[in-house]
């Protein structure tokens, strides 16, 4: 006579294989060296302090203007060539296109008087000179991520360099929306948040601090991480994925304490960009003073940017062509996934003149 358990039906059955490849690869995965990253082929074409401009040679070239790329100063920029196969540097290339990239570099405490309007001046402006000389071309097309995005905006408004198009994804430009807590953004509004004397003394904020605040911002999204790491460890695929993404998301780089007063107070608390009072130097960041080529994108998953505070620009700008693009991604997905590539491609290659055969 057959005995039936209470607990029939409630407990799952067991695929004690499947378990025996996720628990193997988690424990090889604590001993693993760390992924290679940044394959793509490169030469340095200028360096001034920590900073270094790159290039990155398109593989057979097809069209005569240049990406120039600037990531933001929060994470290194090697998300945009972080793996082979799904690399936005190096599928770029593979489509005909010279890239540069600016690497701003890690900051160290000599480096804390360095502001955003002196990395814009004294930085951004100068690299993309050299890339205009050494690409030899007349124009040029500048492609900005997260702050980066926000920095090559601001650069853009009071350059005289010859800037065709402008893409910007996943940026920040009107800050009155702050993501995080209601108390920080309180805080900020109303100017709680005296840091000025700490960052006098500290010079920098460290990484550690840079990969709390993005851990609070994050929270609980940035914990799940890990908890889908166990559901599929034994997917060797989506472990090597993870394994560089949790890299470079463990790879915070310092920032300076006078950027960080600038962002603050400037962009955050006042909202100067939007306001066009930002100045660089002596001259006001305007918004309305591009009228390059614009495009700007936004990931409907992005937790970090949302769309209003990306989409202002679009009215902000002179710009006769301009184009706005929401797509299906997060706010690291975009570059981690690769697609980035094609999105900038499939409207740059009709603004970026091909080269005479």
């Amino acid at each position: 006579m057959a005995t039936e358990t209470p607990f029939k039906g409630l407990i799952p059955d067991v695929d004690y294989q499947k378990e025996m490849e996720r628990w193997a690869n988690v424990f090889k995965l604590l001993s693993e060296p760390e992924p290679k990253i940044g394959q793509t082929p490169r030469t340095e074409v200028w360096r001034k302090n920590k900073s270094v401009l790159w290039y990155y040679p398109a593989k057979q070239k097809k069209y005569e203007i240049p990406l120039f790329f600037v990531y933001s100063l929060f994470n290194k920029p090697y998300i945009l060539d972080i793996d082979p196969k799904s690399s936005v540097i190096k599928k770029l290339t593979d489509m005909g296109y010279d890239v540069y990239l600016l690497d701003w570099g890690t900051p160290g405490y000599e480096d804390k008087k360095i502001g955003l309007d002196t990395y814009i001046e004294k930085y951004l402006k100068i690299a993309v000179k050299r890339a205009i000389r050494h690409s030899d071309v007349e124009e040029i097309t500048l492609v900005g991520y997260c702050l980066g995005g926000t920095i090559a905006s601001i650069y853009a408004s009071i350059a005289e360099e010859p800037i065709k198009n402008l893409i910007v994804a996943t940026v920040p430009i009107d800050f009155s929306t702050i993501i995080g807590p209601e108390k920080w953004a309180e805080g900020f509004r109303n100017g709680d948040f005296a840091i000025e004397h700490l960052l006098d003394i500290y010079g920098v904020v460290p990484p550690k601090y840079v990969e709390m605040m993005f851990r609070a911002v994050g929270s609980p999204i940035y914990f799940t991480n890990y908890t889908m790491l166990l559901n599929r460890a034994h997917d060797q695929r989506y472990v090597d994925k993870w394994r560089r993404m949790n890299k470079w998301t463990l790879d915070q780089v310092s920032f300076t304490g006078e950027a960080y007063k600038q962002l603050g107070n400037d962009l955050v608390r006042d909202n100067k960009l939007v306001k066009g009072e930002f100045l660089v130097g002596n001259k006001k960041a305007d918004l309305s003073n591009i009228d390059a080529n614009l495009f700007v994108i936004s990931g409907s998953r992005d937790n970090l940017v949302l769309e209003n505070q990306s989409k202002p620009i679009m009215d902000l700008v002179s710009s006769k062509d301009k184009t706005y693009l929401c797509v299906e991604s997060g706010h690291v997905g975009l570059a981690l996934s690769g697609m980035f590539a094609g999105i900038v491609d499939q409207w740059a290659s009709s603004r970026s003149k091909q080269v005479s055969k």
